[in-house]
């Protein structure tokens, strides 16, 4: 079975050298129009394009050096992990795809600046970071649209993660995913910003994969899905470039919306959403009938983002005080 993304690694690590110490960094993201569903699973190949915008500082620093000791170490936020935790074992086997079975002992550390209490996975800025960082210390030409080709392997909405601002990964048709990975919008919008409102930060009852799979699997409404997911992510490209914020809210608050029925009508029923993630967008709702201009969107997990423009933003951190705001276009 032919892979774009390991032949690329594969390829370029032709003429690497030993690994050196190499940092990097990489900023999570907001989905704006949702990714979800694959159309192959082992390549991490979605069945509809997606459109994200990121979120600045928030991520992940990444630094990969030779190990002193000759054996694999990874760090997370300061803590050395055991080798057996999902985070190391995920990251290690990722850096497999470079080392191809050669004895190069990594050390790897990763430092994630996302605030714990904003109950967000680091996942996408993690791999995008590490591939980042993977192809420096190893010295390999890639561009940026290959690295956002090899981060899809670890996640695929670290695709979207290679760069900030806004980004669009399409979806592709070649089987060997040559031609489903991001590329970023040249569009900047001072003005834009996004605010998360944690609900709970704890651990999910389903994993985002879990939770995807078993909804294209089992859903009734989930045939509909792909198709109208492409339809509003043309059109909320086409809302991001012309930078009308009002249709841009509406089509990317009723995408989610509409991921979250696909997984409610999942037999059994798959709920993200919580009591409290209802009662912010009732609340919202009801400011916006009175003139807000705001709108939500919810990924899978309990936590609620709102994405509205500057002047708005007075009237959101009064409503919503403990909302973490972010301004993705900031310097």
């Amino acid at each position: 079975m032919t892979d774009a993304a390991r032949d690329l690694i594969s390829k370029a690590m032709v003429d690497a050298g030993d690994p050196v110490e190499f940092a990097a960094y990489a900023p999570s993201n907001i989905a704006l129009s949702k990714y979800w569903g694959k159309r192959d699973r082992s390549r991490n190949l979605p069945l509809n394009s997606s459109l994200s915008i990121s979120l600045a500082e928030w991520g992940s620093h990444t630094e990969v050096a030779p190990s002193e000791s000759g054996i694999d170490q990874v760090s997370l936020n300061g803590e050395v992990l055991d080798m057996g935790t999902a985070f190391a074992s995920k990251a290690l086997k990722f850096a497999d795809l470079f080392r191809a079975g050669r004895a190069q002992p990594l050390k790897i550390t990763t430092r994630n600046t996302i605030p714990t209490a904003a109950g967000l996975a680091s996942s996408a800025s993690g791999f995008a970071a590490l591939t980042r960082a993977l192809c420096g210390s190893f010295s390999l030409s890639l561009s940026e649209a290959e690295m956002s080709l090899i981060a899809r392997l670890g996640s695929g909405s670290a695709t979207r993660s290679i760069w900030h601002g806004f980004v669009r990964w399409d979806k592709g048709r070649a089987e060997d995913g040559s031609d489903s990975f991001a590329t970023p919008l040249d569009v900047t919008w001072p003005d834009f910003r996004i605010a998360i409102i944690p609900v709970d930060v704890g651990p999910k009852s389903h994993s985002s994969r879990d939770g995807m799979n078993h909804t294209v699997d089992t859903s009734p409404l989930f045939a509909a899905w792909p198709d109208q997911a492409e339809a509003d992510c043309d059109f909320i490209e086409a809302m991001v470039r012309e930078q009308n914020f009002t249709a841009l809210g509406q089509r990317a608050e009723a995408n989610a919306l509409a991921m979250h029925a696909t997984m409610q009508a999942a037999r059994p029923a798959i709920t993200y959403l919580t009591q409290d993630s209802w009662a912010i967008l009732e609340r919202l709702w009801a400011a916006r009938k009175n003139g807000l201009e705001a709108y939500a969107t919810m990924d899978a997990g309990a936590n609620v983002k709102l994405i509205f423009e500057a002047q708005s933003q007075d009237d959101v951190t009064t409503l919503f005080p403990e909302a973490q705001v972010i301004v993705p276009f900031a310097g």
